[in-house]
């Protein structure tokens, strides 16, 4: 996946917060939790949600990575 969620997961821990908790807080279900953690793609609307409840920046929650097998551009 060219995306990756690890940033969030590191916020949660800076944060003191569990998957659970943020659930709760921002209404997203434990599926999407799920889908999030096997590194899935989830809607804009989610990624939305969890940066208006921590006030953040989208890179604070998402990351991307490029695959390593593509070196160039072409």
């Amino acid at each position: 996946m060219p995306f990756t969620y690890k940033p969030l997961w590191k916020l949660l821990i800076d944060k003191e917060m569990s998957k659970r908790e943020l659930m709760k807080a921002t209404g997203i279900s434990k599926s999407t939790i799920d889908k999030m953690g096997r590194g899935e793609t989830v809607s804009l609307d989610i990624v939305d949600r969890v940066c208006n409840y921590f006030s953040c920046k989208v890179e604070d929650v998402i990351e991307h990575s490029r695959p390593r097998n593509e070196d160039s551009n072409e």
